[in-house]
């Protein structure tokens, strides 16, 4: 498993995307489903950057990923923000939605994922591929 403490920064986003695919390589879980692995674990560190941190080096996010052949990979990215409801998105495939440029995250990581979960008021997201 891998444990990793990221910076509210964009820049940090890449490397940690970086390590998490290499672990899954060598451990070979969730093996053919790296490029949806990759999306939708960077949308949800832009996420945590954006609303968790507003943007700010200086507070911090969690990213843990578990790996297991047999049940795939688990990732949760956690931040310190104040959170949100998930049910309160509207759908950015509905009406007026569809040509907004936010809300599109959190559908993006739906669809690529296998299981998609939020703890702690929405500032942890849980997302397993098989």
């Amino acid at each position: 498993s891998l444990e990793v403490r990221l910076p509210g920064d964009p820049a940090a986003i890449t490397p940690v995307v970086d390590d998490v695919l290499s672990m899954a390589k060598q451990m070979r879980c969730a093996e053919g489903r790296e490029y949806e692995i990759e999306m939708a674990l960077r949308e949800a560190l832009a996420n945590a950057v954006r609303y968790g941190c507003g943007h700010a080096p200086s507070r911090e996010i969690q990213c843990a990923v578990a790996c297991d052949k047999s049940r795939g990979m688990l990732i949760v990215v956690r931040d310190p923000g104040p959170g949100f409801d998930p049910a309160s998105l509207p759908s950015p495939i509905a009406g007026e939605n569809v040509f907004s440029h936010h809300g599109r995250g959190i559908y993006l990581i739906n669809q690529l994922m296998d299981e998609v979960t939020f703890a702690h008021g929405g500032t942890e997201i849980r997302m397993r591929a098989r």
